[in-house]
């Protein structure tokens, strides 16, 4: 019997307790605030009463144990258990909202400091040099704009993805809210013929026929799609030899509701063949 863990970490503010809720609703059991030192005492406990799932948060509260993490993940991999480590992330200006609208302390924070606002700031940049080992050996989840509900399914989404070496997701986004921090690389469409500007497409998505077909007779668009094609199979099986298991591709229009849409539709049709493939728009999923 095989155990599937999920290791949750990231930055505090940025939504453990929302993607740990998610996950205790997809049957697995969940602990919050597991130290790393207990971390394999944890994992025999479980695998003594036959689980099949678990869920683990840790957090900035173990600091001076998370440097062991990154082993301690990659001995449980060698003994064959299933780990998925996600990393929740926001942006320093999200973090410091967040905080202020809550009025909780940041758990590195210093009460005693006058200016408060740049205490917590400090403290969020600390804790990003903390957690930056943990990040790089982990899939990162940009939550700086999107809501709770979006962030429940794309932690269910990821979840569900039939295990192989590697998971690609492309993502679609619209440059005028900024540049996820969760792509791995970035492709800018903004340059192809942008079906807003026709009257009887303008409301519709690059889901919709009208728009596909539309996309599919400008040459540019064939060459855009041609060109992130070849840069991806060039480089995705060096990644793969690399261990990762995630590589996020973000493709950005102005928008986010017409050409990155359809260019991120025809990609994860494109590679599904070969890897498994996860497509997500963070502008429409947020309707």
């Amino acid at each position: 019997m095989k155990l599937d863990i999920v290791l949750i970490t990231g930055m505090s503010g940025s939504g453990k307790s929302v993607a740990l809720h998610a996950l205790e609703d997809a049957g697995y059991y969940c602990v919050d605030n597991l130290p790393p030192e207990l971390l394999r005492a944890f994992v025999e406990l479980e695998l003594s009463h036959e689980a099949t799932r678990v869920a683990i948060a840790m957090d900035v509260r173990s600091a001076t144990s998370l440097p062991l993490v990154p082993a301690q993940l990659s001995e449980l991999r060698a003994q064959g258990l299933r780990v998925k480590p996600l990393f929740l992330d926001a942006s320093t200006d999200t973090l410091v909202r967040r905080y202020s609208e809550s009025r909780r302390l940041h758990p590195l924070s210093r009460p005693d400091v006058p200016d408060q606002r740049r205490a917590l700031i400090d403290a969020i940049e600390w804790e990003r040099e903390l957690l930056s080992d943990i990040r790089e050996h982990a899939h990162v989840i940009d939550t700086s704009i999107i809501r709770a509900s979006q962030l429940q399914g794309y932690v269910k989404t990821l979840i569900s993805a039939p295990r192989s070496q590697m998971t690609l997701v492309f993502e679609s986004f619209a440059f005028k809210r900024g540049i996820p921090t969760d792509a791995d690389f970035v492709f800018d469409v903004r340059m192809l013929p942008n079906p807003h500007y026709e009257p009887e497409l303008r409301s519709l998505t690059g889901r919709d026929e009208a728009v596909a077909l539309f996309l599919q007779q400008q040459d540019e668009v064939a060459q855009m799609l041609q060109h992130i094609e070849q840069f991806l199979d060039h480089w995705l099986d060096a990644l793969a030899r690399d261990h990762r298991s995630y590589v996020t591709v973000g493709i950005g229009c102005t928008g986010g509701q017409h050409r990155s849409v359809y260019l991120v539709e025809q990609l994860g049709l494109t590679f599904a063949s070969r890897w498994t493939s996860l497509t997500r728009h963070r502008e429409l999923d947020d309707r």
